[in-house]
């Protein structure tokens, strides 16, 4: 995929799309290129990054096998604007399970819109994947 068809910029020293207010080489970045995260908000986080840069490659490989789509195709008239984390359960460390509630930002064609999501992550092997939606309990 060229720069072009991505609707982030992805420079090292650009900001981080999802908002730690760092760079994306000091934030997502790494784990973009294959690092492991260290907690479930970061994988979120990195999750976030990656549709917003059209990373389908990162997305499908940080999804749980049980519940990964095959594929994933982007709206190429959305452009994602904003994350904001609004709570987090578990996921650090020393936990195998963790969940992150948030909103994300978006305009596709020019109106602007959003989602909120409760996400449930799961640590195998040392390696956090995001689950499902949780939807509204």
């Amino acid at each position: 995929m060229s720069r072009a068809d991505r609707s982030t910029d992805t420079r090292p020293d650009s900001p981080c799309p999802c908002g730690r207010g760092v760079p994306l080489s000091e934030c997502c970045g790494p784990l973009l290129a294959g690092a492991s995260a260290p907690t479930a908000e970061r994988l979120m986080r990195a999750r976030y990054t990656a549709f917003a840069t059209r990373d389908a490659a990162h997305l499908l490989r940080t999804w749980h096998p049980s519940t990964r789509p095959r594929s994933i195709e982007f709206d190429p008239g959305q452009r994602w604007t904003g994350l904001e984390v609004l709570h987090t359960t578990g996921g650090g460390f020393l936990h195998t399970t963790g969940t992150v509630d948030f909103r994300a930002h978006w305009t596709a064609d020019g109106v602007p819109d959003s989602m909120r999501e409760h996400s449930r992550f799961v640590r195998e092997d040392g390696e956090w994947h995001y689950l499902d939606d949780r939807g509204d309990d």
